[in-house]
């Protein structure tokens, strides 16, 4: 995989060339029954059994990349550093460890170090979500019982 420091913004052709195979990609997607397709390498004839949540993640990818975006792919058991958590989630790395040691978040502790699951860190970000969600609609509906949405 590529070092962070690497990653470039896609080229104008590469933009295209993506896009067009995103397009070509999806609808052959569509059509097929198998959950391990083969796809063949042009150039070599060469013939590759791929499972079909992998074509549909390449899928992903050409679609980004097509509109231009950075692409970063992250393996789920990936364990990340209490500051990489906190970038993911968006807040400062002394409030990210608050949650850990209230015991919001799982984590490993190797030595003086901790270590945090990607996928939790995830799970966290859509309880969160979820969380807000609600509160929203909770004071949505306040309002309304007190007729601050009435004309």
């Amino acid at each position: 995989m590529k070092v962070l420091e690497q990653i470039r913004k896609p080229s104008k052709l590469d933009q295209k060339i993506a896009s067009e195979s995103y397009n070509a990609l999806a609808s052959v997607i569509e059509q097929l029954n198998s959950e391990q397709p083969e796809i063949e390498i042009e150039e070599t004839s060469e013939k590759i059994k791929i499972p079909l949540s992998a074509l549909k993640l390449l899928g992903d990818i050409l679609k980004a990349m097509g509109q231009g975006k950075l692409i970063s792919l992250v393996p789920i058991a990936t364990e990340v550093t209490t500051q990489a958590a906190a970038e993911i989630l968006g807040c400062s790395r002394p409030h990210f460890v608050k949650l850990l040691e209230e015991g919001k978040i799982v984590f490993t502790k190797i030595g003086k170090h901790r270590r945090i699951k990607y996928d939790d860190i995830i799970k966290y970000r859509k309880q969160m979500k979820e969380y807000q969600k609600q509160n929203i609609i909770d004071i949505m509906n306040s309002d309304e019982e007190t007729g601050l949405y009435d004309s």
